[in-house]
């Protein structure tokens, strides 16, 4: 369920990174390659990106298919950024919230996005949720598993901004309270990437010398320079550097910042990527 991408490099018009490759996140709204759970992405979208100066994102979502959306045509023509975060939903249940339920959300300088589902919603995480204070939860932007995963990872980030420790303190404390959840997490501050691969996809694609880094539920051309991520790994990444850390382990202690990948440096100063180049010929399996 869901699709999702985050972009960090030089200004691009957003069709540049959201409609104009050949798998493009559009086209992966109804012929996603590499998508688990669910066929078709078309219960809202949403886009957030960043102007030049301002840290606060702008964002546009409506609550229907992106394919039929003529106004984000034309913003993904003229609007360019150099910081984006953007998502196609394919809702779990159905339920009255609309485009409030649409990724990305925010808070200040951040954009959040959520690919996959929380087992047993609402119930098992009913005791995770009361670790809120009433005003936050009565903040939530929706009624949904995506809106209350926000609220944790917010929480976390107003008391340390640090988008790693906030993503990796959240699924774990999820995935102790609703085993088999879906977790596929990303977060950006405009400067950097966050995101965690839990039960579903997740790539990323690194072009230190253009300062470009993507992640994305899947890739959205057939470069060979895309990577999978392996499950249950924190990636974590700026413009010329990817991290990644296993979630496996049961510390407390959530690895902080871009360079908390035990992977090997690059004579770039990038690190080496742990998973193989992969080929992206035919289906992963839906």
């Amino acid at each position: 369920m869901c699709r999702h991408l985050a972009y960090l490099g030089a200004p691009v018009s957003l069709g540049r990174v959201l409609s104009e490759p050949e798998h493009s996140l559009v086209r992966q709204s109804w012929e996603p390659r590499h998508q688990r759970s669910g066929t078709v992405n078309a219960d809202g979208f949403g886009v957030g990106w960043y102007a030049e100066g301002d840290p606060v994102p702008a964002r546009y979502r409506r609550a229907g298919p992106i394919w039929g959306d003529l106004t984000f045509s034309d913003l993904a023509r003229v609007v360019r950024s150099g910081a984006v975060l953007a998502a196609v939903r394919d809702s779990t249940r159905p339920g009255a919230d609309g485009e409030a339920a649409a990724a990305p959300f925010a808070e200040g300088q951040w954009l959040f996005s959520h690919n996959g589902s929380l087992r047993d919603w609402p119930d098992a995480v009913a005791p995770v949720a009361a670790g809120l204070a009433p005003q936050e939860l009565l903040s939530l932007a929706a009624r949904t598993d995506s809106a209350l995963i926000w609220a944790l990872v917010l929480h976390r980030l107003r008391a340390d901004p640090d988008l790693g420790a906030a993503l990796a303190g959240t699924v774990r404390e999820l995935a102790e309270a609703a085993p088999g959840s879906r977790m596929n997490l990303l977060l950006t501050d405009g400067r950097t990437i966050a995101a965690t691969a839990w039960g579903d996809s997740l790539w990323y694609l690194a072009d230190p010398s253009a300062q470009r880094t993507v992640v994305a539920s899947e890739p959205y051309d057939d470069d060979p320079r895309w990577c999978e991520v392996p499950d249950r790994t924190l990636l974590t990444a700026t413009r010329t550097r990817i991290g990644l850390a296993s979630l496996k382990e049961a510390s407390a202690g959530a690895p902080h910042g871009p360079h908390a990948s035990d992977a090997p440096h690059t004579s770039d100063g990038t690190h080496a990527p742990h998973a193989p180049h992969a080929s992206h010929q035919g289906d992963d399996g839906q």
